[in-house]
This record gives C-alpha cells, sequence and structure tokens, in this order.
C-alpha cells in the first residue's frame, strides 16, 4: 500500500510465507472439543483452553505450516 517502503513489502512477504504475519480467529460451540481434536493432529499448542477476564473461553494453535489460529467459543 502507500507509504510502505519496498525493505517493508518484502519483511511482509516473507512474514507471510512463515505464517507470522496474520492470525485466524474462528469460533466454535466447543473450543475444549475443537482443542482435542487439534492436539491428536498435528497442531501446535500456543495457548490451552482458557478463559480470557472477559468471559470468552479461547485457545491458539499453530498450524504446520506456521499459521497462528485462535479459536473463541461461541456463546
Amino acid at each position: 500500500g502507500p507509504g510502505v517502503t519496498a525493505d517493508e513489502r518484502r519483511m511482509i512477504v516473507e512474514m507471510m510465507a512463515k505464517g507470522t504475519y496474520a492470525e485466524i480467529v474462528l469460533a466454535a460451540a466447543d473450543v475444549d472439543a475443537v482443542f482435542a481434536r487439534l492436539l491428536a493432529g498435528d497442531a501446535e499448542v500456543v495457548q490451552e483452553p482458557a478463559e480470557d477476564g472477559c468471559g470468552v473461553r479461547a485457545c491458539a494453535v499453530r498450524d504446520p505450516a506456521g499459521n497462528l489460529i485462535r479459536i473463541r467459543e461461541f456463546r
């Protein structure tokens, strides 16, 4: 975009390729059940299911490509 230098653009592209530039946020009816299924696969645990202080139960994992995925319980 406007105002982004060539070096910044290169860094963004590199971060996107590593999966560290952005995160995906999903909603689930039962975050604990989803987390259990993710543990059975290749996901790397970043945060086990917990209340976030605002009454939202959430967890976070990284997929095999390095993308950060946050899952929040839909209430």
